[in-house]
């Protein structure tokens, strides 16, 4: 018996089990619970109400309720909502690169900006508001 057979079987290793089967293989995530993971820790981050991310991501508080409580995800089949998720997750990035953190980040969202003509909190629960404020940050991150 080689050097490597006997310390398997020392320490139980079985010999006919691949060196490969005895690494960890982490399950892949699927996209949904991804996303739906995403968004609701980025409006914890936030602290967006479960209303306001109801009406960021066009659903109903329910819905929203159901989420943040983890018996409901975000599909792809669903274009609308999975869209505006994808939205949101890119404002809440852009900015998290702006700010750098949290607490700024949720003051810059509850501050009139005079630039945007409104509150980016108020702004994001539209359609037209999210994509307001997104490109207001992407172009702010543009000068960076």
């Amino acid at each position: 018996m080689s050097l490597s057979g006997e310390i398997f079987e020392r320490y139980n290793f079985p010999g006919s089990i691949p060196m490969g089967a005895l690494q960890h293989n982490p399950v892949e995530a699927s996209a949904p619970a991804t996303l739906t993971k995403a968004v609701v820790r980025a409006a914890g981050f936030l602290s967006l109400s479960q209303a306001a991310l109801a009406d960021v991501l066009g659903i109903s508080p329910a819905t929203a309720s159901r989420l943040v409580g983890g018996s409901y995800s975000l599909q792809p089949a669903r274009k609308r909502e999975w869209e505006f998720a994808l939205l949101f997750l890119r404002m809440f990035r852009s900015l998290q690169a702006i700010v750098g953190n949290d607490h700024d980040a949720q003051t810059w969202l509850r501050s009139e900006n005079l630039a945007l003509g409104s509150r980016p909190l108020e702004l994001i629960r539209s359609a037209e508001g999210l994509v307001r404020v997104l490109h207001y940050l992407d172009a702010s991150r543009a000068r960076l």
